[in-house]
């Protein structure tokens, strides 16, 4: 089995850690080979706090997924998220010294590069810089101006910001169990991967993922992510209300939310009782499910409030900025019952549960294709793409490429003959291989990975 084919995604939780493997069949969709999961005891609200813990769980996801998918793992994409993540919009500018050549990708990555250098918080760093429209000469509203004329390229930009410490405990935990780190990415724009539609994107959407200790928010529009936000509150928070609520334990607390927990209260009667037992011997404890869910819906209320509050700050009751496909929940919490129901009738969106088989084989688990899984799923759909690109620029170099790799003008003239004359040349083929180029997010990664490399 060769191991370029396949990813493996590493979704650090606060309630379970996953190590997922996939590999894209012949039919272009992803099929998963394994899976194995641990329950996360180091992790508050997506923050690493404490090592040990977090490595052991590690350890112990991938040591499943090895088992069950026969593959040995050696490197994984990590999800990021936590409540230290923050966005900002931001409009820069560069001036190009050659107008009369056309905008490159190498213009893109100098507008993207000066964003890299706004001045953060301290403590902080910039992970994504994510472009929303550009202007060239001042004509607005382009997508996609590569290949125009213009000599002032402008973008508005979605810039997303994390803690340097908590990105780096979780880079230190990946190499301390064993493991490279082949990139980072934002757990929200992983899970819009695995469960939103193109056309949900194009029409305009919120994806909230509802994980055990944050609720993530990502919104987009007109095919582009406008919007990211993570909420401090997450399913664990409605089991510790239904723990002290109940006077009971947390473990039956959570088992009472799966089995029996509603986030609306009319759906049960009021004689709807279940019987907990009791501990070392006591009475059993009769837990009424109306006030259970009462509990539950109280709690879900308040974190759509947040998430909504967020939404109308993007501007999504201006007409121009409508969410035409509303909302589509993940993660979870996402199980809960009824909860698609509160939500609707809170916000008066559309809404509906997203689950990542879209882009799944059809003959995969059904437990694959859990709500739960879905940030598992878009980090290995998002590992699997970035591989691809790398093998199609290592396989078909454009002329830029070709350009930056040689020694001297002279060089790239017989080069280029060389390729004219004879493109099977195997002797100079390993000479010829450019490097692909990166993007930012990659070139943050590698030098994080350097960093870390180079640690005490």
């Amino acid at each position: 089995m060769e191991h370029e084919n396949i990813a493996v995604g590493l979704d650090i939780g606060t309630t379970k850690i996953v190590a997922m493997v996939g590999r894209k069949n012949e039919y272009g969709k992803v099929e998963i080979l394994g899976i194995g999961k641990a329950k996360s005891l180091g992790v508050h609200r997506g923050v690493v706090n404490n090592i040990t813990q977090t490595i052991q769980s590690i350890q112990q996801a991938v040591q499943d997924a090895e088992t069950a998918s026969g593959v040995q793992i050696k490197d994984v994409v990590v999800g990021i998220a936590g409540q230290h993540i923050r966005s900002l919009q931001h409009s820069d500018y560069i001036t190009r010294p050659h107008e009369e050549d056309v905008i490159d990708e190498e213009d893109i990555d100098r507008l993207c590069n000066q964003v890299h250098k706004l001045i953060m918080l301290p403590g902080e760093e910039i992970l994504h810089v994510l472009p929303q429209e550009y202007k060239v000469d001042g004509q607005a509203e382009i997508k996609e101006p590569i290949g125009m004329y213009g000599s002032r390229l402008e973008a508005n930009f979605h810039v997303v910001i994390g803690q340097v410490a908590s990105i780096r405990n979780v880079g230190r935990c990946i190499k301390s169990a064993g493991l490279e780190l082949s990139a980072i990415t934002l757990e929200p724009l992983a899970s819009a991967k695995a469960v939103l539609s193109q056309e949900e994107k194009e029409a305009g959407v919120a994806l909230i993922d509802i994980g055990g200790g944050t609720t993530d928010l990502a919104i987009f529009k007109d095919g582009i992510i406008r919007h990211t936000a993570v909420i401090p509150f997450g399913g664990n928070v409605i089991t510790d209300d239904i723990k002290e609520g109940c006077s009971i334990i947390e473990k039956q607390a959570e088992l009472l939310k799966i089995k029996f927990g509603s986030a609306w209260p009319g759906e049960n009667k009021d004689n709807e009782i279940v019987s907990i037992p009791g501990l070392r011997g006591r009475e059993p404890k009769e837990i009424s499910l109306k006030n259970l869910s009462k509990i539950i819906h109280a709690r879900i209320v308040e974190i759509i409030e947040q998430v909504y509050i967020e939404i109308k700050n993007y501007g999504h009751e201006e007409q121009k900025k409508k969410l035409i496909a509303g909302i589509v929940l993940t993660g979870g919490g996402a199980q809960l019952q009824h909860i698609k129901q509160l939500v609707e009738y809170f916000t008066g969106m559309d809404t509906r549960i997203g689950y990542p088989n879209e882009h799944l084989a059809g003959d995969s688990d059904p437990e694959t294709t859990s709500p739960m899984y879905a940030t598992a799923v878009g980090l290995v759909m998002n590992s699997l793409e970035s591989k691809e690109k790398s093998s199609l620029m290592t396989r078909f170099p454009s002329q830029e490429e070709k350009e930056a790799n040689s020694e001297s003008a002279d060089q790239l003239e017989n080069e280029e003959d060389q390729t004219e004359n004879d493109v099977t040349d195997e002797t100079t083929e390993e000479n010829k291989k450019p490097k692909s180029r990166k993007g930012y997010f990659e070139r943050w990664a590698e030098r994080f990975k350097n960093f870390l490399d180079n640690a005490e």
